[in-house]
């Protein structure tokens, strides 16, 4: 997904989008992984990528969540 389709995106399908490719994430690296030889540079590249994600659902996910003026 590009950046500029994300600022097109509402935040609730925005963060769907977000969840998918994450749990898309999970199943590629754990294909990898099962393989004779895993290409470790990969593996990095897509746990990196998972953190990323991980990070900016947390970030919607927040922002969901109105502040509370205690």
């Amino acid at each position: 997904m590009e950046k500029g389709e994300s600022a097109s995106q509402d935040p609730a399908s925005r963060l769907a989008a977000l969840r998918s490719e994450h749990r898309d994430l999970d199943v590629a690296i754990e294909a990898l992984k099962s393989m004779a030889a895993p290409d470790q540079l990969q593996l990095a590249r897509l746990k990196k990528r998972k953190l990323r994600l991980k990070d900016e659902i947390a970030l919607l996910s927040d922002l969901k969540i109105p502040d509370i003026i205690a």
